[in-house]
């Protein structure tokens, strides 16, 4: 009798060999072996879980909801989140359920509605997690190039599409840009969907860091738009994986059967917890990003190309010309200047097919703010 020895990596799927590890995690690795990081690469707020909703996940805790619950999340919260999107989009046919994390629902939508050889259409630069997740059930991602304004032409979206497309992926506010769609577009994008009969599905996380206005989805002019969201960035909520999902009855079944066989369901008494937050306001805090947002602005003006973001809490800077010194010219490089001078930012080729812009995080003190905004305008005259 013979025994063969196989290598381990020889059992690795073939399906997770399209893409690489996030380049994000390396830099939060990197950033938690350095002893006084000035980190703006985190997207996550730079607050707490306030303390009520806080004292809510306790009581939950320990008044013993701690098993599973319904795959499609407890009664009363689901309730009260379709009564929040019926009153914006009105539908019988919406329907609604909480996801594990907003990340859960990108991938059940993903495993729900596209099968392999289906193309995608993503708008570029993307959130990190897109052309992965597109690839991982055996999609074809088609990259729309919004460079340099990042803006959305339908008029591009429309030659891109062929018999093969089954959806477009839509997010507004962006990441890694803060850029918001203007009504025109979103209305253009969810009417020329619907005319084509493509799923339109849009990622709405950073709804409430929308400045200047509220956001308004393509859901209000496409009723058969795919919308997820979450707690996750609204309430800091990014460890406490809460996230909702709504859109036509019946892909959100499809989803919730998928959710049965993976995540099983959100953390139950993080689900009850939530009902608190529903009915906290976080008005002040989000009015706060919008005076980070234009502190950033002011201190990299003049020393850096950008679109001045219009919400969440991301801009996304042009590496200038010849910038950092001798042999940059490419974001990465930029980037590796940076953490040379102890910034941490993320280069633009995480999010994109380009490297020649990187993110930045205003998601920090103001304190630390200012301490970038040292670093970049020393990076840019040197």
């Amino acid at each position: 009798m013979t025994t063969e020895h196989r290598n381990a990596s020889s059992w690795i799927a073939d399906r997770t060999l399209a893409f690489d590890s996030s380049g994000i995690r390396k830099v939060f690795a990197l950033a938690a072996t350095m002893k006084n990081p000035i980190n703006l690469s985190i997207g996550q707020p730079d607050y707490d879980v306030p303390a009520e909703i806080r004292r809510s996940a306790c009581e939950a805790i320990e008044s013993g909801k701690n098993m599973y619950s319904p795959t499609q999340g407890i009664a009363p919260l689901i309730d009260k989140l379709k009564a929040e999107v019926a009153s914006k989009y009105p539908s019988e046919d919406r329907d609604l359920f909480i996801s594990s994390g907003t990340s859960g629902g990108l991938v059940l939508a993903m495993l729900s509605m596209v099968n392999p050889g289906d193309e995608v259409i993503v708008f570029d630069p993307y959130f990190v997690m897109y052309v992965p997740l597109i690839q991982l059930v055996g999609g074809v991602p088609v990259l729309i190039d919004t460079y340099p304004d990042f803006r959305i032409d339908v008029n591009k979206v429309r030659d891109a599409i062929t018999p093969k497309t089954k959806m477009v992926l839509f997010n507004s506010p962006s990441n890694p840009t803060g850029v918001t769609a203007t009504l025109d577009e979103i209305r253009g994008i969810a009417e020329l969907c619907l005319e084509k009969g493509i799923a339109l599905l849009s990622d709405e996380i950073y709804s409430p860091f929308h400045f200047g206005s509220p956001m308004v989805s393509p859901a209000k002019f496409n009723p058969q738009t795919i919308v997820i969201d979450g707690f996750s960035k609204s309430y800091a909520m990014t460890g406490w994986r809460l996230g909702y999902v709504h859109g036509p009855r019946e892909i959100i079944q499809t989803m919730i059967k998928l959710q049965q066989y993976t995540f099983v369901c959100a953390p139950t008494p993080l689900q009850h917890a939530s009902l608190a937050a529903m009915d906290y306001d976080m008005t002040a805090f989000y009015k706060n990003y919008e005076s980070k947002r234009d502190r950033i602005v002011d201190g990299l003006r003049g020393y850096y190309e950008f679109v001045e973001p219009g919400g969440a809490f991301y801009i996304f800077p042009k590496v200038p010309s010849g910038g950092a010194g001798k042999g940059v010219s490419t974001a990465s490089e930029f980037v590796a200047k940076a953490i040379a001078n102890e910034l941490l930012v993320i280069p633009g080729n995480i999010f994109s097919k380009r490297d020649t812009h990187f993110r930045i995080s205003f998601a920090a003190s103001d304190e630390t703010l200012d301490r970038g905004i040292a670093v970049l305008r020393k990076l840019a005259r040197d």
